[in-house]
């Protein structure tokens, strides 16, 4: 029996920012790993750092101490294009607060990393960067947004705005943008904290839906007991400390 890539591992993950009283520490020398088509819940109080965790393991944020190795490159060694080059091919992020550009179509926030990627300079990992690894092998990055809303039932409202869809249908295009790309793992803050519970288990079965059909890892940051319990392990965050829950 083979044994599962790990796409993401940190090693020591530390957290600190200064304040008014001094150097505050977020995150306490933390360790985890992802398995490839694993799902994994982050589960916590407000303010326990779960949130912290996510964008340094996916490299929106830099550690204090500590490394983060993502689908083979340690985020270490990338600068800020390199990392944004790793993330527009292989990572996908899903923000709770969605994060749509409101002047852009559905079809347009879809679309946009994907041309982003697409056109970015061929570069190396000795020069700190990544080549942008999309999957798109020259399909038209408008096609394949168009294939991703029509995955999460929104074909017919592709051409609305932001401030034209209910929350429930701009999670589900932020959830598209996220799995245009054909990543290998989606990382995901609180992608039900902003619907009702209605809504919230559609988004749950469509995250599970994608995740079999892309193969793709989930990594999700949540409050939502069901969510949790559809996922392969849950961790508990506690005042930066990572545990593991049964």
């Amino acid at each position: 029996m083979n044994t599962p890539e790990i796409l993401c591992r940190a090693h020591g993950l530390a957290k600190h920012v200064s304040g008014p009283g001094g150097r505050l520490t977020i995150l306490h020398g933390l360790s985890l790993s992802v398995a490839a088509g694993e799902a994994v819940a982050i589960v916590g109080a407000s303010g326990s750092g779960k949130s912290t965790l996510l964008g340094l393991l996916a490299g929106l944020d830099a550690p204090s101490d500590g490394d983060v190795e993502l689908c083979g490159a340690h985020l270490s060694t990338l600068d800020e294009d390199g990392r944004a080059a790793l993330r527009g091919g292989r990572v996908g992020f899903v923000f709770q607060n969605f994060q749509l550009l409101p002047t852009l179509t559905a079809l347009e926030n879809v679309s946009l990393p994907l041309e982003l990627a697409a056109a970015g300079a061929q570069t190396t990992k000795g020069n700190g960067r990544v080549r942008p690894d999309t999957g798109l092998n020259g399909t038209d990055p408008s096609a394949v947004a168009r294939e991703a809303l029509a995955r999460v039932g929104l074909a017919a409202r592709a051409g609305h705005y932001p401030r034209q869809l209910s929350g429930g249908e701009q999670q589900r295009v932020a959830i598209a943008r996220a799995f245009a790309p054909g990543p290998q793992i989606l990382f995901a803050d609180e992608p039900t904290g902003n619907l009702d519970l209605g809504t919230g288990r559609k988004i749950i079965d469509l995250l599970f839906a994608l995740r079999e059909d892309a193969g793709a890892a989930l990594v999700l940051v949540t409050h939502d007991e069901a969510l949790a319990g559809r996922c392969d392990r849950r961790l508990g965050m506690q005042d930066g400390h990572l545990e593991v829950l049964p």
